[in-house]
């Protein structure tokens, strides 16, 4: 097999706090450390289903989150940002046989994380044709534009309940739960091992049953936070002002609502 996985941080077990998220921030530590260890979880539950060429993606900030040392030596990973239209999904094409997503977390306007965000903070949210799309969802469609199987995900309860609603046989491992500005989260070790047991769940059987169709049409609506960039983002060809803080996007293409987001 070959298998793609996407990694974030603001989903891993016990994070809770933005300086936790910061890769030189002194209480970024053990965030790092579970974050590197959740991906491990999930390539150790990948080799036990098959020894496979796995691709991480160290997907957030920085992009130099991942200690690799600590990873099998079947992987290669993907650690800055490649500047290109996939982001987050940096290396994905056709001839990956499924998807994962680690440490994911909760959309903008989504009280299921205290970090809950849709790319970057300066939106107020991301709509795409008229549903709150967190990142999970922009990049399963990246994934799915390319015809690979969006097979599991971690992250934070309501993501993982979002998620279902998306493709409803991934298999989903929350790891925590928002409350207000905090969260409960389950003890780390469990956090390991259950993702290992989720990844070979998903990884078992006819992989095909992940995949899902992509939309026809991609209508995609963003308000920002900031009036003034969205006045900016309506330059961009194609893009539309609803209001003084909305924009409207729309294409039969999702590489071309990728591209858009990569430039506003």
């Amino acid at each position: 097999m070959k298998i793609y996985i996407s990694a974030d941080i603001e989903g891993t077990c016990g994070i809770v706090d933005w300086n936790e998220t910061e890769l030189e921030h002194n209480l970024s530590t053990y965030s790092k450390q579970q974050m590197t260890q959740e991906v491990n979880a999930a390539c150790l539950g990948i080799n036990e289903i098959e020894k496979s060429d796995i691709l991480i993606k160290d997907a957030h900030d920085s992009g130099r989150n991942i200690n690799p040392m600590k990873l099998p030596e079947n992987i290669k990973i993907l650690r800055g940002w490649t500047k290109d239209p996939h982001v987050m999904m940096a290396g994905i094409d056709k001839s990956f046989d499924a998807s994962l997503f680690i440490g994911y977390h909760s959309p903008a306007t989504f009280n299921g994380n205290p970090l809950s965000h849709t790319l970057d903070t300066q939106f107020e949210y991301i709509k795409i044709n008229d549903s709150i799309a967190s990142e999970f969802t922009i990049n399963s469609y990246t994934s799915l534009y390319y015809n690979v199987p969006v097979a599991f995900l971690s992250g934070d309860e309501m993501l993982c309940r979002h998620a279902k609603q998306l493709t409803p046989n991934i298999i989903t491992v929350p790891v925590s739960k928002g409350i207000g500005n905090s969260s409960i989260s389950i003890h780390p070790y469990l956090a390991l091992k259950n993702i290992k047991l989720g990844v070979k769940e998903a990884l078992s059987g006819d992989l095909s049953r992940h995949l899902i169709k992509l939309p026809k049409h991609f209508k995609v609506e963003i308000k920002y936070k900031e009036h003034y960039k969205a006045f900016k983002a309506s330059f961009y060809p194609n893009v539309k002002s609803v209001d003084s803080q909305t924009i409207l996007f729309e294409s039969n293409d999702y590489y071309e609502v990728l591209r858009m987001l990569l430039f506003i």
